[in-house]
């Protein structure tokens, strides 16, 4: 049969819509406001043969390898193993590539008794039982970083697996919420199901299949014309993370090798850090993810993504490398190598593609957690917040101030009035970090102010990055400003630090955060005196556009 065009773009969008209703299930179900404010997670839905059909909005860095999940599960136990009604978790980071914390549910979709696909969703579970609250920030092994799940059925034919649940929740510091959260998922799971089914009824198998080929056909197509639009060449870039947060004076380096032959483009990744002490580690299927996530981000980014995206890209690891970790490597903070991974895939091919290639990002999540005992409640607690900061500039136009590492995606950070409800501390401070953007004929994007008080004693941890290679310019702009924390600012026991694990603060202390700025694009003596601001808030500020 030949399939109508029409009928093929009518399947594409509603495969898409289907995602995107899970993810609204997930959201609207969550417990914790890691996943319902923050949204610190991804959904998609796969097909029979682990490829995806659709997608929703979400953490990018998540996407490009859920279903590693469901394809490693069926090697391990068989096709068979698969059954109506089931659903399964896994969070082991050398399989899924992640921490612990994000954990990813899924389960087979059947239509007619026949396997037709499958729906997961991966989601920040606020703590797995690591040695400190929430994760920590020097771990040197795995089992330092919680309860580990190799393919494990939490659901069995609709009916919950009681032991497995009773496993989970006292492994872990918040089980109420933990185990809200997994429900959360296995909704989202049978939203999938559901959609997916209503698609077949439709349709019919026939139909879907038919536009299942002609969309990843499709796709491939476009992806091997924009490779081949590349001069064929050898092209790389190098940058270094600040260190393992074990040993704060060793640099890492991140490498990155684009080998481009005709229609097909090689990531060369072998050439990083071994696997370190300290927690900067990944699962090689992370690796591979965040080199798709920067070949998107550049190559082709307004093609939906489906399983015909990456047929001519090929990722290589080196075992034994950071982003190839083995066990017992700790992985709490994968995503730090990630970040840079993916800015250094645009460095790299920036001499090709300068009208498509932005300066760097300030490229790390830049994470603050607070834990301890909530006055207010009398129960204990512990938050997760991402910081956001500037965006590289580009041919034509200024870097983003204020927004999420490019990592995260659809991430957001949580609203000061949903923080300092449930939390014993105040924001005092949240704006624009004034010319933290590097200069540029084009200017980076400002990072933020954030400066938190302590309303109570607690456990302060931090993650910060990118201080020793600082978000570039590209054609002679100017980096951007590191970022900078410190502790009780403008007194005599002010302490600068980016990294700290478990920290006591006491109430009245205050924690001033400022993250970085994007790089510059092009040379800054020709930006114009009557150049347009960046955004809005230089406007407001009543700056000038130019430095």
């Amino acid at each position: 049969m030949t399939l109508s065009p029409v009928t093929t773009e009518i399947i594409r969008s509603a495969l898409i819509q289907a995602a995107e209703d899970m993810n609204t299930t997930l959201i609207r179900s969550a417990y914790t406001p890691t996943i319902y404010e923050g949204k610190d997670c991804a959904v998609a839905l796969l097909d029979r043969e682990h490829r995806v059909l659709g997608q929703s909005s979400g953490l990018p860095i998540f996407l490009g390898n859920l279903e590693e999940c469901s394809r490693r599960t069926e090697e391990e136990f068989g096709a068979q193993v698969w059954q109506p009604g089931d659903v399964w978790v896994l969070n082991d980071s050398y399989i899924g590539g992640t921490h612990l914390n994000d954990c990813t549910v899924y389960a087979p979709i059947f239509v007619g008794g026949d396997l037709v696909g499958f729906a997961a969703s991966r989601a920040h579970w606020i703590d797995m039982g690591s040695k400190d609250p929430g994760g920590s920030m020097d771990s040197t092994t795995i089992y330092q970083e919680g309860l580990r799940m190799g393919p494990t059925r939490i659901v069995a034919g609709g009916e919950e697996c009681g032991d497995v649940l009773r496993l989970i929740a006292t492994n872990v510091r918040f089980p109420d919420v933990t185990l809200g959260d997994m429900r959360a998922q296995v909704a989202c799971a049978r939203m999938g199901v559901r959609r997916l089914g209503e698609l077949f009824t439709r349709y019919g198998a026939a139909t879907i299949e038919e536009a299942r080929q002609e969309i990843f056909a499709q796709t491939e197509r476009l992806e091997r014309q924009r490779i081949a639009e590349i001069p064929d060449g050898v092209y790389e870039a190098t940058g270094h993370l600040d260190n393992d947060g074990i040993d704060l004076a060793v640099p890492l380096k991140v490498t990155v090798r684009i080998t481009v032959a005709g229609e097909r483009m090689t990531i060369d990744l072998t050439d990083c850090a071994d696997q370190t002490t300290g927690p900067v580690n990944c699962g090689s299927a992370q690796a591979v993810s965040a080199a798709r996530v920067g070949y998107k981000l550049l190559i082709s980014p307004t093609v939906s993504l489906n399983g015909g995206s990456f047929a001519p890209l090929d990722v290589v690891v080196r075992e034994g490398s950071m982003l190839g970790a083995r066990e017992p490597a700790a992985c709490q903070y994968y995503y730090s190598s990630l970040g840079m991974l993916i800015d250094l895939i645009v460095k790299a091919l920036a001499p090709v593609l300068p009208d498509k290639a932005a300066a760097a990002s300030y490229g790390d999540s830049m994470i603050v957690q607070f834990a301890g005992d909530n006055p207010r409640t009398g129960k204990p607690f512990v938050t997760l917040e991402a910081t956001v900061g500037g965006w590289g500039a580009w041919q034509g136009g200024d870097g983003e101030s204020a927004l999420i590492n490019n990592v995260n995606g659809s991430l957001c950070d949580l609203p000061i009035e949903v923080f300092e409800t449930l939390y014993p501390a105040r924001v005092t401070e949240y704006r624009i970090r004034p010319d933290s953007g590097g200069a540029g004929k084009w200017r980076g994007g400002d990072g933020v102010v954030r400066e938190y008080v302590m309303e109570a004693d607690q456990d302060l941890s931090l993650w910060w990055e990118r201080s020793v290679t600082p978000a570039w310019g590209l054609a002679g702009g100017r980096p951007g400003t590191p970022p900078r924390v410190v502790l009780n600012p403008g007194t005599a026991d002010a302490r600068e630090m980016l990294k700290a694990n478990s920290l006591r603060v006491r109430k009245g202390d205050v924690l001033r955060c400022e993250s970085g700025g994007g790089g510059g694009f092009g040379d800054p003596a020709e930006r114009g005196a009557g150049s347009a601001p960046a955004d809005p808030a230089h406007a407001a500020r009543g700056l000038t556009p130019d430095r």
